[in-house]
Parts: structure tokens; C-alpha cells; sequence
């Protein structure tokens, strides 16, 4: 099987220059998609939440830290940290005081997704909110791309 994945400039009604994923595979054809953003956004849930876990460890220092992993049933897994080190090279973002904390590696698969805060059936959890994931599996913490 020949799969091609890449970014492509692209031209739409001959004026709007747009910037699109492409996947080519010898398979199944291709598919292009916009790229909606390129930004990890940190919900209001969850940073209400990181902030609830600062306070309750008397700990104004302490970040939510997501990373991807290699693993899971579905080849790419996300964990969940509590951290008072930002590192060199990671990306932060910002919400309601608390900071969302990124390392290079996984930015790469989670650029464009959300990660928010879900109470349910399964239990209270943050979640990714992943566009990139081709597929995920039942319990939302492993994903394919």
C-alpha cells in the first residue's frame, strides 16, 4: 500500500489561498482537508479544573502537562501530568490563570485538537479532542492517525 501525507498550498475560486492536509493512498484514492488551526485550545472545563487541583495541593506552580506516547489499542496514547517545570522547548497555553503545558513531540499530534474536562458515566477525565485521530478507541485515551 502507498500512502503520501503532506501539507499543500492550494488556490480555491482563483483569489483565496488556502493551506489543506492531503492524503493520497494507492487504495483508497485521496482526500484533502482543510486545516482548521494549527492552535491547542485548553477548554474553560478544564482549566477550571487544573485550577481546582492547584488549589487543592496548595500549589500555584502546578500546570496540566498532555503528552502522546507510542502504545494504547490504538497506537498513540495521551497522558496527563500535573508539572511545575516548563521546559525549553515546550508550548504553553493560557486559560483562567492556569497553563496548559506541551512538549515538542506531541504538539505534533495534538496541533488543532482541544483538551477539555468530561464528567460521565466513565468517571471525570480530561479528554483530547483530537481532529487529526483517524480513529480512537472505546475509552478515548488511545487514537490512530
Amino acid at each position: 500500500m502507498t500512502k503520501i501525507v503532506g501539507k499543500v498550498k492550494v488556490k480555491l475560486n482563483n483569489t483565496e489561498i488556502s493551506i489543506v492536509n492531503i492524503t493520497i493512498d494507492a487504495n483508497f484514492g485521496s482526500m484533502i482537508k482543510p486545516i482548521v488551526s494549527t492552535v491547542l485550545d485548553f477548554s474553560d472545563a478544564a482549566a477550571r479544573k487544573v485550577k481546582a487541583l492547584t488549589e487543592e495541593e496548595s500549589n500555584p506552580d502546578l500546570k496540566l502537562r498532555v503528552s502522546v506516547y507510542g502504545g494504547g489499542c490504538s497506537g498513540f496514547q495521551y497522558t496527563f501530568s500535573l508539572d511545575e517545570e516548563v521546559k525549553e522547548n515546550d508550548k504553553t497555553v493560557q486559560n483562567q490563570g492556569v497553563t496548559l503545558v506541551i512538549d515538542p513531540m506531541s504538539y505534533q499530534y495534538l496541533a488543532g485538537s482541544e483538551v477539555d474536562f468530561s464528567e460521565g458515566l466513565e468517571g471525570s477525565m480530561f479528554v483530547v479532542n483530537n481532529p487529526n485521530a483517524k480513529s480512537t478507541c472505546g475509552c478515548g485515551s488511545s487514537f490512530s492517525i
